[in-house]
C-alpha cells in the first residue's frame, strides 16, 4: 500500500534554495525513470519522513492534480542531525518488476558456547513495484559452528526473486572466543602433560 503525498513542483535549485524550503517544513525531491525528463518537487516534511522510515516506501504524489507512483531510491541526510535533506524517487508503474536491495533481520538465539555474525545486512531482489517487501527475516535458533546462513536459505515472499547470488554469506556461526580459547588451552594442558611425565622419569645422570 502506498503512502500519498502532495508535492509541488519546483524551479528553483541550490543550496540557498534547499536551505529555505527546510525553513519552511519542506524537502526538495527529484521523480526520475522512465526515460522521462526529472520532475523536481518539494515533499511535505513530517509527512514524507512518516513514510520513508520503511525501506523502499512506495509514494502516491499528487502534483497539481496529476498522480505519480514512485519508490524512494536514496535518501540524503545531515550528517549530524539526520535530517533529511534531499531524496530520490524513482517513477515505477503497476505491475512493474523492480530491482530493490531490502535489508535482513536475524532473529533467535544460537546454541550455547556460540556467536553468530551478520555478515550482510541486505540481499538484492527483483519484486513488483507495489509488493516490495520492507525487510526479510533469518533465524539462527539453535545453530551451532559451521552452520551458516545464506542469501539462498532465505525465505522469500511470494512473487519475490533472489538477485543476490545464493552462496553469499549472510550469518556466520561459530564458537564463542572465551570456549575456543578454553579448548585451546586445554589441548595445550594435554600436549605438555606426556612431556613432564617423561621429564621426571628420565635417570639422573
Amino acid at each position: 500500500m502506498s503512502e500519498k503525498l502532495a508535492a509541488e513542483k519546483r524551479a528553483e535549485f541550490g543550496k540557498g534554495y534547499a536551505r529555505r524550503a527546510r525553513a519552511a517544513h519542506k524537502i526538495p525531491a527529484v521523480i526520475y525513470g522512465h526515460g522521462a525528463e526529472p520532475i523536481h518537487v518539494t515533499l511535505p516534511g513530517h509527512e514524507t519522513m512518516i513514510a520513508v522510515r520503511v525501506p523502499n516506501a512506495l509514494l502516491t504524489l499528487d502534483i497539481a492534480g496529476e498522480e505519480h507512483l514512485a519508490i524512494v531510491k536514496d535518501i540524503q541526510r545531515n550528517a549530524v542531525r539526520q535530517t533529511i535533506e534531499h531524496i530520490d524517487l524513482l517513477t515505477v508503474r503497476r505491475g512493474e518488476k523492480v530491482t530493490v536491495d531490502v535489508p535482513v533481520h536475524v532473529t533467535g538465539e544460537v546454541a550455547a558456547g556460540f556467536v553468530a555474525n551478520q555478515e550482510a545486512v541486505t540481499v538484492s531482489v527483483e519484486a513488483e513495484a507495489t509488493h516490495l517487501p520492507t525487510a526479510l527475516e533469518v533465524s539462527v535458533e539453535g545453530r551451532e559452528a559451521g552452520q551458516h546462513v545464506h542469501a539462498a536459505d532465505i525465505a522469500l515472499p511470494q512473487g519475490v526473486a533472489l538477485l543476490t547470488d545464493g552462496e553469499t554469506l549472510v550469518v556466520n556461526v561459530s564458537e564463542a572466543l572465551e570456549v575456543a580459547a578454553e579448548e585451546a588451552g586445554e589441548a595445550e594442558a594435554a600436549a605438555e602433560a606426556p612431556e613432564a611425565e617423561e621429564a621426571e622419569e628420565a635417570p639422573a645422570e
